[in-house]
C-alpha cells in the first residue's frame, strides 16, 4: 500500500474523528474561558441590549447574562464529552451570532478593535461540529451508535 493510499484510508477513519476531537477541545477551552469570565464578572448586558436582535432584546438582562453564561459553562463539558454536541454547538452558534451582531459587528473585522473576526472564526469552527457531529471519539457514539441508536440530532 502507498503512503497515500495509506494516508487516505487514515483520513476516512481515524484521522476525522481525530480532527474533530481537536476541534472540540478548542472550542471547549475557548467558550469555558468566556463563561468564567462571566462567572466572575458583572453584567454588562444592560448597556447593549437595545443592539440585541430580536427575539433577544426582549428577554430580561438578568436571563440574557445567566443563558448565555451557562451556555458558555455547560456546552463546553458537553463538548469534551462528545454528548449531544450538535444541540450544544448550535446552542454556541446562537450566542457567538448576537455577540457579533450586539457588540462586534460594527467595529470592522480587526479583533483588536474588538471586531468580529473571532466571532467568525467561532462560527467556522462550529460548523462542522453541527453538521457532522462529535466523531467516533464521543459519548455520543459510544451511546447511540454503538447500540444501533440514532445519535441525537
Amino acid at each position: 500500500m502507498s503512503k497515500t493510499n495509506c494516508l487516505n484510508r487514515f483520513s476516512e477513519t481515524w484521522g476525522k474523528d481525530i480532527a474533530l476531537l481537536g476541534l472540540r477541545l478548542f472550542i471547549a477551552y475557548e467558550f469555558w474561558e468566556a463563561g468564567v469570565e462571566k462567572w466572575n464578572g458583572t453584567n454588562w448586558f444592560a448597556g447593549i441590549q437595545q443592539d440585541f436582535p430580536f427575539p433577544f432584546n426582549l428577554l430580561p438582562v438578568d436571563f440574557s447574562w445567566a443563558a448565555a453564561m451557562g451556555a458558555e459553562l455547560v456546552v463546553p463539558v458537553l463538548l469534551v464529552l462528545g454528548l449531544f454536541g450538535r444541540w450544544g454547538s448550535l446552542a454556541l452558534m446562537v450566542v457567538t451570532a448576537v455577540a457579533w451582531i450586539a457588540v462586534h459587528g460594527g467595529n470592522g473585522y480587526n479583533v483588536c478593535d474588538n471586531g468580529y473576526k473571532m466571532a467568525l472564526i467561532y462560527l467556522v469552527a462550529l460548523l462542522p461540529l453541527v453538521l457532522q457531529g462529535m466523531g467516533r471519539l464521543s459519548l455520543d457514539y459510544a451511546l447511540f451508535k454503538q447500540k444501533g441508536k440514532n445519535i441525537p440530532v
